[in-house]
């Protein structure tokens, strides 16, 4: 299924996708380690938990180990591939954008401040009334839509 679809609706789903741009980063950036960290956690002996509870012989240990590691590295390269397509699809219409239009994105879209915080941010920053800076966000938004959907 192709990443676009995700995101249908336009206007929305370009917030969304905004949205998910750090959180992609942050996989692309970090999956490598994790798969290492799986592929640690398959081999080697394990022990007995000091929990005082009695222990039981399991002798599937092992293999059932190995396939839990298996099913996690996975999903982690599903995970890491969808990551890798939505790249392909945003950064180029993310690069497209003036710094000034991808500053009041992740401005005002950023989970770290409240809509309020964001938008006296931007009035300070551009030396603009409250308005402007809606009017600003709205027109960067209104560009990031048209490039990654073509015609709005």
């Amino acid at each position: 299924m192709s990443i676009i679809w995700k995101y249908l609706d336009k206007r929305s789903a370009a917030v969304d996708a905004l949205k998910d741009y750090s959180n992609m980063r942050f996989i692309i950036e970090h999956t490598d380690d994790e798969i290492k960290a799986a592929y640690e956690k398959m081999g080697g002996i394990s022990s007995q938990p000091p929990d005082g509870m009695p222990h039981t012989h399991n002798p599937n240990a092992m293999e059932d180990r190995m396939v839990k590691g298996i099913e996690e590295i996975d999903i982690l390269k599903e995970r890491y591939r969808q990551a890798a397509e939505y790249m392909v699809w945003f950064l180029p219409a993310w690069e497209e954008l003036s710094e000034d239009e991808r500053y009041v994105l992740e401005t005002f879209y950023s989970d770290s401040e409240s809509q309020t915080s964001a938008v006296y941010s931007i009035c300070d920053r551009f030396g603009i009334e409250r308005s402007s800076a809606y009017n600003k966000k709205n027109r960067a938004l209104g560009r990031l839509v048209t490039l990654l959907y073509g015609k709005a």
